[in-house]
């Protein structure tokens, strides 16, 4: 089981130890996308949605979901984030608003995770205030897009 870092002596689940690891800067973007019908496409971008500011909300979900992914997923330790960023690109043509977030730390760890769990509250959160319009709404691509810092270096996504 050494090779295995999330599991213990007795092959049970534990949390990595990251006390030896050196201090760097570290970003991670991650992207994903939602898709919906031109008629909520339009109700989004005009603002005319009955819950309110789809994006905006969803701007504040995704930096409240980075802040707390610790707490959602099991291994993942507490990141000590210096700088969260959520963008959204409405893209007419396909009905669908692409997602970018982008989280920054100096620290022991990666926030890849952090960044992907932006993305993912803040799709959610458009769901959630869109449902009531549209209960066929998509969300998908929700991927790692790059990161930097740490042993492992540099990481950036090449389209096939």
């Amino acid at each position: 089981m050494s090779d295995f870092t999330h599991f213990n002596s007795d092959g049970r689940a534990r949390m990595v130890d990251v006390s030896e690891k050196a201090v760097t800067a570290r970003t991670a973007v991650a992207s994903g996308r939602v898709l919906v019908n031109p008629e909520t496409f339009r109700l989004i971008r005009s603002g005319g949605m009955k819950k309110g500011d789809v994006l905006g909300c969803a701007q504040i979900a995704g930096i409240m979901g980075a802040k707390r992914t610790s707490e959602l997923i099991p291994m993942c330790h507490p990141v000590p984030l210096t700088g969260v960023d959520i963008q959204f690109a409405m893209e007419e043509e396909t009905s669908s608003i692409t997602i970018t977030a982008t989280a920054r730390c100096s620290g022991v760890t990666g926030v890849e995770m952090e960044a992907l769990t932006a993305v993912s509250a803040a799709a959610l959160t458009i769901y959630d205030m869109c449902k009531a319009v549209q209960r066929d709404i998509v969300i998908d691509r929700i991927r790692l897009e790059r990161k930097s810092g740490g042993k492992s270096g540099e990481f950036h996504r090449e389209e096939a």
